[in-house]
């Protein structure tokens, strides 16, 4: 059995109630609500492999489309030394296996301005959102595989809100046929 998880429902509007092979979870937004509801998901029950779709901001007004992370970055935290990026306690980077695709930034507040899109393309992030380091970073404790699913909604500045709200179900619509493609349902 797989876990499909999304931070909010609105990302699953395009997904059936129930997918045949899927248990399905609903985190909340945020990295504290997503390691939360995933850790006590993994507690209860044992997974084949963790699925993650959502919407993803991009720091690059080229990119668009679904996109595979690979690894995550926090853009909101600074060790001791005051370095961003660098946690006092976790890594600075998690990854998901050997596989090509895309850097994610993680931070608990919605980006729309260019101050923070320049910080996390610094960092070396390509995408952002508010969950994945904290779904990758779970997902490693419990030693379950673990693939996530982004879809570009907006350019995470100049009003990028208003954007996600008219876009969050055209997302969900594009990740749903992922999902079918790479596992015929």
């Amino acid at each position: 059995m797989k876990l499909l998880v999304a931070a909010l429902d609105s990302e699953l509007v395009a997904f059936p109630a129930e997918l045949e092979g899927f248990d399905r979870l609903v985190t909340g937004a945020g990295k504290l609500r997503a390691a939360y509801a995933l850790t006590r998901a993994l507690d209860a029950a044992s997974y084949d492999e963790i699925v993650v779709v959502g919407t993803a901001g991009s720091v690059d007004p080229s990119i668009t489309g679904v996109h595979e992370v690979v690894a995550a970055i926090q853009h909101d935290v600074s060790d001791v030394a005051g370095i961003a990026g660098q946690h006092v306690s976790l890594p600075p980077r998690v990854t998901v296996g050997e596989r090509e695709g895309t850097v994610i930034a993680t931070g608990d507040h919605f980006v729309d301005d260019a101050e923070t899109v320049a910080a996390i393309r610094e960092l070396g992030g390509v995408l952002v959102d508010m969950e994945t380091y904290a779904y990758i970073w779970v997902a490693q404790q419990f030693g379950t595989p673990i693939r996530v699913l982004k879809a570009v909604s907006d350019n995470a500045q100049d009003d990028a809100i208003t954007d996600w709200r008219a876009t969050v179900a055209a997302c969900s619509a594009q990740l749903r046929n992922r999902v079918r493609e790479l596992y015929a349902v």
